[in-house]
């Protein structure tokens, strides 16, 4: 493995790691307030905050550099709008450990995402080591209450992780043109003139009655999870490859579960640790496989 993949690999395991706290803040924050107002108010709030730092360093628009707006808003429409109004509604009806059934798929959708979208080629080890890993988080999910009462809530969470799949391979395949920060922050500032109306749309009516948390919790998404983060994954994306790096989202879940503690007193267990160090075993046996890159545009 070339020194390119293993910096790329790395950023992904910086950029999974930030996204960890995403799930346990909205499911914090949606007990208090209306989930199509936390998404579109997460979503207004890194677009502004984008719109910034495009300004500030002077980034020319990507249709001056004849890259299609097109796949900025696709981006913007996966991972901007479906995958967090999704994953804000599902979350609503349904415990921390279905987050299992979205993320037990991420991964595995992320690869053939790639290989349709992006043009990336898997070796049949990788995916058969992909879908490995995939089982085991399943597996956790189903032994920790995953299984109880299947219903509209698993199956946003699961439509979710099929978009956030797009969007990652669509984002991927930009940063071969545009620089990782770039693609972001031009997807957020794109979805701009519907973030912000509806917003205020949406928002609710005594905004003095949220307690603090919420705010500390729209500030994580907003700023980390649907901004920061991507600076780390996007060019994680482009140097490690889409599928490769994808599938360090198979550690996800457990970080998820570890951040739930402490936001929402759900502690692990000895059996979650377990599961944790399978999964990292299946990893590095996946990025021992073989997964032939698109080559980058000039």
């Amino acid at each position: 493995m070339n020194r390119r993949v293993v910096i790329g690999l790395l950023l992904g395991v910086i950029g999974v790691t930030l996204f960890g706290g995403t799930l346990p803040a909205t499911r914090y924050a949606v007990a208090y307030v209306d989930p199509n107002a936390f998404t579109f108010a997460r979503a207004a709030l890194a677009g502004l905050a984008a719109g910034v730092i495009l300004l500030v360093r002077g980034s020319v628009p990507p249709w001056r550099r004849g890259v299609p707006v097109r796949d900025f808003l696709i981006v913007c429409g996966c991972l901007m709008v479906g995958f967090p109004l999704l994953m804000a509604n599902g979350s609503v009806t349904v415990p921390a450990s279905h987050a299992g059934v979205v993320l037990g798929i991420l991964p595995l959708a992320t690869t053939f995402a790639a290989t349709l979208i992006a043009g990336e080629r898997p070796s049949l080890a990788f995916v058969a080591i992909s879908a490995l890993g995939c089982a085991l988080v399943a597996a956790f999910a189903l032994r920790n209450g995953g299984a109880g009462d299947f219903g509209a809530g698993d199956l946003m969470l699961a439509a979710a992780g099929i978009i956030c799949a797009i969007g990652y391979a669509v984002s991927g395949r930009l940063t071969r043109q545009v620089k990782g920060w770039e693609v972001i922050c031009w997807a957020l500032v794109f979805g701009l003139p519907l973030s912000l109306p509806a917003t205020l749309l949406f928002h609710p009516a005594d905004l003095s009655a949220l307690p603090s948390g919420v705010w500390v919790a729209l500030a994580y998404v907003a700023l980390v999870s649907q901004l920061g983060a991507f600076f780390f994954w996007n060019v994680g994306l482009a140097m490690g490859g889409i599928a490769r790096v994808g599938q360090l989202q198979l550690l996800q879940t457990f970080l998820i579960v570890v951040l739930s503690w402490p936001i929402n007193g759900e502690p692990p267990d000895a059996e979650t640790y377990a599961f944790m160090l399978a999964v990292m075993v299946v990893v590095a046996l996946g990025q021992g496989t073989k997964v032939r890159m698109a080559q980058p545009a000039r």
